[in-house]
Formats: C-alpha cells, sequence, structure tokens
C-alpha cells in the first residue's frame, strides 16, 4: 500500500466527514421528520445528487463493469432504461406521495388497503434489504478496496480475512453516518460523494483508453471501435444478460420498483421542500443517468481489451483501475468509492430503519411511542440489521452468475408484486384490500416456482412481466367480484408546496429523446441502420434544453418585475 494513495484516501474521506459535521452540527436529528425526512427541506440539485450516489455503488461499478466485460454494452439498460421510470416518478408516482404527506411507501400500502397489506412489504423489503441487498453493497465495496489497496498484502493475511476485514470496517463505517445522523447526514455527504465519484468515474475510461492506445486517447478510441466493435451494440441479443425484448417488459418494471415504489429511493423525495423541487431531482437524475454508459459499462469493455485472463468478470472494475490509474489518484478514487459505498449502504440501512420504526414497531409493538422513541428504536433496529449485513456478506462470492445478476434476480421476488398493488392502488379506487393480498402472495410463489424450483429456459425479467399481467388480470377479477364499499380517494394533507414545476413535461420529453439518442447512437455498432433516430432525438434534446433556459431566464425577468414594481413600505 503506497503512502500517497493512504495520503489521498485520508484526506478526501476527512473532508467529507469534516464537511458532513459542519453542516449538520445545528440540525434537527432527533425528532421524526428530522432524523428519518431531513425535516422536508431537500432541494432538487441535493435530491439528485443523493439519488445517484445512493443507486451509483460499487455493487455497480464492480458487477454492472463485469457484465460488460462478458457480454458487451448492451447491459447498459439496467441504467438508461431507468428514466422512464424517474419520469413516471415526476409525473405520477410523485404527486400523489406528497399529497398525502407520507414518510414511508407502506403509509400509502395501508392506507389504501389495510394494516395486515403493510406489515407483508414491511417484511419484505426488510429481509431483502438485511439478506440481499446490504450484504451485496458490501461485499462488492470489500472486494473493490481490498484490491485497490491490496489490503491482504500489505496486512500479511490470507484475501478471505481481508474481505472479512473490510466488510465489518464498511458496515462500522455505514453505521456511523446512517444510525447517528440520519437522512440529512446521509444528503449532505452524497453531495460531496456525489462530485467525486463522476470525477473519479470518468477518469477511469479516460485513462483505460490512453492505456489502450498507448498513451493517446484518441487511438484507445479507435481501437475500441474497430477492434470487437460489437460490443458496443447496445440491442441485447436473446442470449445476452438483458435481451432488448425484456428490457422494454420486465425491466421497465423492476426499475420502476427501484425508483418509484423502493423505500431506499424514494426516500429522497419524500423529504423534499416542494413538489416542483422533488419532480427537478427526478428529472435530473434521469440525465444524470445518461453517464452511467461511460461511468458503468465503458470500463468493462477496456478491461475486455486489456485483460483476457480474468479468473472472474467481477475483477473487472478493479484490475483496470489498478493497472491505468496513477498511484496518488487511486487513493482519491478509492476514497470516492468508499463514499459510494457508504451512501448506498446507509441510505438503504436508513430507510429500512425508518419502515421498520414507524411501521411494524409503532403499528403493532406499541402504538402510542413518541417521536424521540421512534427515532431511538430506529437507530437500534439500524445497527441490528447492519450487523446481519456484515456476516452475510462475505458468503455472496459464491454466487454462479456474478453478484448484480444474482441480487436483480433475488430481488425479482417481492419488487414486482409490490409495484403491482401500488400501481393498482392509485388508479382503480374500488379495488379491496384482499385483491393486494393474493396480488402478493400469487406474484412471490409464482416467481419463486418458476425460477427456483421448476426449471424453465425463460429469462427473469420475462417472467416478472408474464406475472405482473396475471397479478392486474387477478386484481381487477377480485375488484369485479368484491369490491370496497367506498372508493379511495387521495386527501391533501398539506405536507409540502404541490404546486409542480411547469416545465416538468416538456423536460421530460427530453429526457426520452436522450436515452432514445443513446441507445440508436450505439445501435449502429450492432449493424443496425439507426443514425436518423439519432440525429432526429437529438435535435429534439436541444430544441428542449433551449426551451428550458429561456424558460427560465423568462421566470428571473418576471421575478424582478414583480419585484420592483412593488409598493415599497413606509
Amino acid at each position: 500500500m503506497n503512502i500517497q494513495q493512504i495520503v489521498t484516501f485520508f484526506a478526501f474521506t476527512l473532508l467529507v466527514a469534516l464537511i458532513t459535521w459542519w453542516k449538520l452540527r445545528k440540525a434537527d436529528t432527533r425528532s421524526q421528520q428530522g432524523y428519518f425526512l431531513a425535516g422536508r427541506s431537500l432541494k432538487a440539485p441535493v435530491i439528485a445528487a443523493s439519488l445517484m450516489l445512493t443507486n451509483l455503488s460499487t455493487e455497480q461499478l464492480v458487477g454492472l463493469s463485469g457484465q460488460a466485460y462478458r457480454n458487451g454494452m448492451s447491459v447498459m439498460a439496467w441504467e438508461v432504461i431507468s428514466a422512464i421510470p424517474l419520469i413516471f416518478l415526476a409525473l405520477i408516482f410523485l404527486p400523489k406521495y406528497l399529497q398525502r404527506g407520507i414518510a414511508t411507501i407502506p403509509d400509502f400500502i395501508e392506507e389504501r388497503f389495510d394494516k395486515t397489506t403493510r406489515i407483508i412489504v414491511d417484511c419484505c423489503f426488510l429481509i431483502a434489504t438485511g439478506v440481499c441487498f446490504l450484504p451485496t453493497v458490501l461485499y462488492s465495496g470489500a472486494l473493490a478496496l481490498n484490491s485497490l489497496f491490496h489490503v491482504g498484502e500489505s496486512l500479511g493475511i490470507s484475501q478471505g480475512s481481508a474481505m472479512w476485514l473490510m466488510v465489518v470496517l464498511l458496515g462500522l463505517a455505514g453505521i456511523a453516518y446512517a444510525v447517528v445522523g440520519g437522512l440529512r447526514a446521509i444528503a449532505i455527504a452524497d453531495v460531496i460523494n456525489g462530485i467525486g465519484l463522476v470525477i473519479g468515474g470518468l477518469m477511469v475510461p479516460f485513462f483505460g483508453l490512453m492505456a489502450m492506445g498507448n498513451g493517446s486517447v484518441l487511438r484507445g478510441i479507435e481501437q475500441l471501435t474497430t477492434v470487437h466493435s460489437e460490443k458496443l451494440n447496445s440491442i441485447g441479443g436473446s442470449h445476452d444478460p438483458v435481451p432488448i425484448g425484456a428490457a422494454l417488459t420486465g425491466l421497465i418494471l423492476v426499475n420502476t420498483f427501484y425508483w418509484c415504489t423502493n423505500q431506499g429511493i424514494v426516500q429522497r423525495t419524500l423529504a423534499s421542500k416542494s413538489l416542483a423541487e422533488g419532480q427537478k431531482g427526478a428529472l435530473l437524475t434521469a440525465v444524470l443517468k445518461m453517464l452511467d454508459p461511460l461511468i458503468l459499462v465503458l470500463p468493462g469493455l477496456i478491461a475486455f481489451h486489456l485483460f483476457q485472463d480474468l479468473p472472474k468478470h467481477d475483477m473487472a472494475y478493479p484490475a483496470l483501475v489498478n493497472k491505468v490509474m496513477p498511484l496518488p489518484l487511486v487513493g482519491f478514487f478509492g476514497a470516492v468509492l468508499f463514499g459510494a459505498i457508504i451512501s448506498t449502504f446507509n441510505g438503504f440501512l436508513n430507510s429500512a430503519s425508518t419502515l421498520f420504526s414507524l411501521g411494524i414497531y409503532n403499528r403493532i409493538i406499541n402504538q402510542s411511542a413518541t417521536s424521540e422513541q421512534l427515532v431511538r428504536v430506529g437507530r437500534k433496529f439500524g445497527l441490528a440489521i447492519a450487523l446481519v449485513s456484515v456476516l452475510v456478506a462475505p458468503w455472496i462470492a459464491n454466487a454462479p452468475e456474478g453478484l448484480y445478476s444474482w441480487m436483480k434476480q433475488l430481488n425479482g421476488i417481492y419488487n414486482v408484486p409490490l409495484v403491482t398493488i401500488v400501481i393498482m392502488g392509485f388508479f382503480f379506487p374500488r379495488i379491496p384490500a384482499i385483491a393486494a393480498k393474493a396480488a402478493l402472495l400469487f406474484g412471490i410463489c409464482s416467481y419463486i416456482i418458476i425460477n427456483y424450483v421448476v426449471s424453465f429456459d425463460i429469462h427473469f425479467l420475462y417472467v416478472l412481466f408474464f406475472t405482473f399481467c396475471i397479478n392486474v388480470l387477478l386484481m381487477l377479477a377480485i375488484g369485479v367480484v368484491k369490491p370496497r364499499a367506498t372508493p379511495f380517494k387521495f386527501q391533501d394533507a398539506f405536507a409540502v408546496d404541490m404546486v409542480p414545476w411547469r416545465n416538468a413535461k416538456i423536460a421530460s420529453v427530453g429526457v426520452l429523446f436522450a436515452m432514445i439518442g443513446v441507445y440508436a447512437g450505439l445501435a449502429q455498432f450492432g449493424g443496425y441502420q439507426t443514425q436518423f433516430i439519432t440525429i432526429i432525438s437529438y435535435v429534439i434534446v436541444a430544441a428542449v434544453v433551449v426551451y428550458l433556459i429561456y424558460s427560465s431566464w423568462r421566470s428571473r425577468q418576471d421575478s424582478r418585475v414583480v419585484y420592483s414594481s412593488a409598493p415599497e413600505d413606509k
């Protein structure tokens, strides 16, 4: 371990901690609103930064780059297709959530259906978080940092022991942020780490292309686009991890769960200062997702050109960083990765604490608990689930198809059934609680049977799409046979300013065509004639950007006119 690496790592990490402490020193972290929802004070840039960094962690960097190393650019669908659900979040889901003033998604489930349905959803999320998601974050983070800093070799211990050590240290660091500071501490640290992650994440492909081109980025790009250029194709075939048909069906549903109903993500937008700020934050996140092919997928393709003999494809990203990054920057990038790991870990840890404290504890165990008691219980539960995650994490090394696919497949057990009941609860006010329970039971059981009990050669994303369609029909049928006595109505809780962003729809159009442009531009490497679609898409995006800039300028001018014409106090 080089002294320069150590110095730059601790310097950046300490900087983030000090800024977070300074911003947090007078903040309210004892009350329910302050700890779980940052006092409903987050603005668009903070929301977008926090959403991106919670999403963008080492399970993405390591897992997705590993898939790209083996299968090519088509795996970018996991990230780029997220633009569609983020539009759904801004235009459909968030207005309804904020109108009700809810703190958790299960709050809406209980209002719309009943307490039993809420408890089922709470338990599904908590089990998946503690046993699947958080251990994956810790394992991938330990793998990346151990590879960057050669912890095992430096300390003279085995690789297995080094992985355990790194998992424990990451778990303790995550507990310190999430359990002590709450959502506001997480959001503040995310903004700083987010800047570092974008800079560091773009450095990796830059230096990687330079290594491919023997010191010239342009020669590296030429090699990338001429040697094995078919790996740049964005359209997944039937044998790829994400076939294009699955990307436009089951993947949209999976991403809708993640961005619109997953408590660990949605909690950032529930803490919005206003509906307009939440919508801007969601759509800004969608714009930033267009950078993910460069940060997450391209390094895997570069690693494929530089290394042909990696024992596991999940080693592609750490191996690339070790080879191409200058030594002083390895420490900085390690600190950025550390921040990304902690952000994702403590973000979902805070959400799990929120669900347990406000859901299970306050609904079942102690219905008269005070705000301070709920926060204390949430902190203790966060500590417990963090310890479970630390114990499970090292065993993920045995995942047969790589950690990213393993995580996504396991999460499929409950995510689409949850999306189904939320969507149906929005648009069909007569559907009763029994229909939601039936959909959850059928969706979970059918997915487990088809994927893990009976051997069918069907991609799991198609399975999710089919179960979604059947669940919709099942809930509609129950709604016809046994409808609610009175239709459900959304009541305004007056929690935040509900005036929407007036440019939300036109910005959504720009985001959608940006996504199409990214896909069409890369599809050409697969032999598809998409040049015309690419040009049209980017022309529309440019027009939307110009309109938004002009609209923002007009708003500022109008505000100045109103302010200057206001009568002076006498």
